[in-house]
C-alpha cells in the first residue's frame, strides 16, 4: 500500500530585502527533503526554531507555494492540481495552527467558525454564540481543531498545537488528539519542538536542521540510539523530572556536521545523514 503523503525533494526559497532597485537575498528554508507518511500514523517533524519544519507543513498544504519538489497525496500530485481540484483536496487536508487566538477570526462567533464538531472536541454547544476572546487558550485550540475537523479530513498538519497552552491544558489537548485519531482514522503530521510529546505520541520522527532532514526513523530507535550529532544534542536538552539525576548536556559542534551528507540507512527504517 502506498503512503498517504509522499514528499520528494521539497525545496522552498524565500527572497528577503528585495525592492525597486534591489534583487534581495535568497534564503533556503527547506533544502531538498523527502519523507512519507503512512495512513493512520503520527509522523513527527522536530527541530529548533528556523529549522524549516513549519514551512514544510505549509508547503504540503500549499498554504505557501514550494519552489520545487513533488508532494503526493493519495496518489495525486498536489502541486499540479488546478485551483478547483486543490479546493476539493483541501477538504481532506487541514491544519491546526500554533496560536489558537490569532488563527481565529475575532469578529466571528464560535458557531459561525464551526458547528457540528463542537461536541466532538469537548465544548459546550451553548457557547456557540461566543467570540474567541471569551474562551480560554485550551478552548480556543479545541475550536481550531473542530474547525479543522468540520470537513471530515483524513490528514491533519498539527503545527505546534499545544506550545501556546499552559502545561496543565497540554495533556488534555494531546489526549483529545489521540482519541480523535482512533475514532476518525486520522493521519497526523505533528510539528513540534517539545521532544517529550513527540516521544509520547509519534510513530516515526524526522529531525530537521537548517532546512534539511538529518535523521528519520521509528521513534523508539531514534530516541534510544540517535546517530546524527544534531539529534544527540537535541535529545540531551530534554528536561528530566529528577533534578539530581545524572545527565550530560551535549553542545553541538557545527564542524562535526557534514551539510552535504546524504541520508543512509543505519538500521531497519532508521536513516541518518552521517
Amino acid at each position: 500500500m502506498k503512503p498517504l503523503v509522499e514528499v520528494s525533494h521539497l525545496v522552498k526559497d524565500f527572497v528577503r530585502g528585495s525592492g525597486l532597485f534591489r534583487h534581495g537575498t535568497t534564503v533556503r528554508a527547506v533544502d531538498d527533503i523527502s519523507f512519507s507518511i503512512e495512513e493512520g500514523e503520527t509522523f513527527g517533524l522536530v527541530g529548533e526554531s528556523g529549522s524549516g519544519k513549519t514551512t514544510t507543513g505549509r508547503c504540503i498544504l500549499r498554504l505557501i507555494e514550494p519552489t520545487s519538489g513533488t508532494i503526493m497525496f493519495r496518489g495525486d500530485d498536489v502541486l499540479s492540481l488546478s485551483r478547483q481540484r486543490m479546493r476539493e483536496t483541501r477538504r481532506h487536508m487541514q491544519i491546526v495552527f500554533q496560536d489558537p487566538y490569532s488563527s481565529l477570526n475575532p469578529r466571528m462567533r464560535a458557531g459561525q467558525i464551526v458547528e457540528e464538531p463542537f461536541r466532538m472536541v469537548g465544548l459546550d454547544p451553548t457557547h456557540l454564540a461566543r467570540r474567541p476572546h471569551e474562551f480560554s487558550g485550551g478552548q480556543r485550540q479545541r475550536i481550531g481543531l473542530a474547525r479543522a475537523l468540520a470537513l471530515n479530513p483524513s490528514f491533519l498538519v498539527l503545527d505546534e498545537p499545544v506550545s501556546a497552552l499552559d502545561v496543565s491544558v497540554q495533556a488534555q489537548v494531546i489526549n483529545l488528539l489521540m482519541d480523535l485519531q482512533q475514532q476518525l482514522k486520522l493521519t497526523y503530521l505533528f510539528i513540534a519542538h517539545d521532544l517529550r510529546l513527540v516521544e509520547h505520541i509519534c510513530n516515526r520522527v524526522a529531525v530537521m536542521y537548517l532546512g534539511k532532514i538529518v535523521e528519520v526513523g521509528p521513534t523508539g530507535a531514534l530516541f534510544d540510539a540517535p546517530q546524527h550529532p544534531y539529534t544527540r544534542a537535541l535529545l540531551s536538552a530534554i528536561p528530566v523530572a529528577d533534578p539530581d539525576a545524572p545527565r550530560q548536556r551535549i553542545v553541538l559542534d557545527v564542524k562535526a556536521v557534514n551539510r552535504n551528507a546524504s541520508l543512509r540507512e543505519i538500521a531497519n527504517g532508521h536513516w541518518a545523514a552521517i
